[in-house]
């Protein structure tokens, strides 16, 4: 919603008729961000949801409300210099990969129920809820 205001905004604030305003740098640049972050959210909900469901809740939604911040920050970002979003966005990464590793630890051990009948997700639950407070060091 944050992100739709903003675009609306510098819509409203360029003189121009039309969708496409060429002469307007400060939309393009809140254009831009708009569509990043929307390329991205499908992304970032199918890994969440994956993770949650496959490992651990706690860990997977203290990642993805860290990735709701991030993500803002790398608008916020995305508003100034471009190069001012580079933060936002390699944080960003990281926090997916985390929530990828978490899908792929309990697929992991999905299959080692499955087939050898050892379980490990008490293991897992312990090592992932230790990791995410890392997520917080830039």
């Amino acid at each position: 919603a944050f992100f739709a205001s903003k675009l609306e905004h510098e819509s409203k604030h360029c003189n121009e008729k039309g969708f496409h305003r060429p002469g307007s740098s400060a939309f393009d640049r809140v254009y831009t961000a708009n569509q990043n972050c929307g390329h991205a959210y499908p992304t970032f909900l199918a890994v969440l949801w994956c993770a949650g469901l496959l490992c651990s809740q706690a860990p997977a939604a203290f990642a993805g409300l860290m990735y709701l911040f991030v993500r803002q920050k790398y608008f916020v970002g995305y508003l100034g210099e471009r190069s001012q979003s580079t933060p936002g966005y390699l944080f960003g990464k990281r926090i997916i990969l985390f929530l990828f590793l978490m899908s792929v630890a309990g697929i992991l051990n999905y299959y080692l129920i499955f087939f050898f009948g050892s379980d490990f997700e008490i293991h897992i639950k312990t090592i992932t809820s230790a990791i995410s407070p890392l997520l917080l060091i830039p």
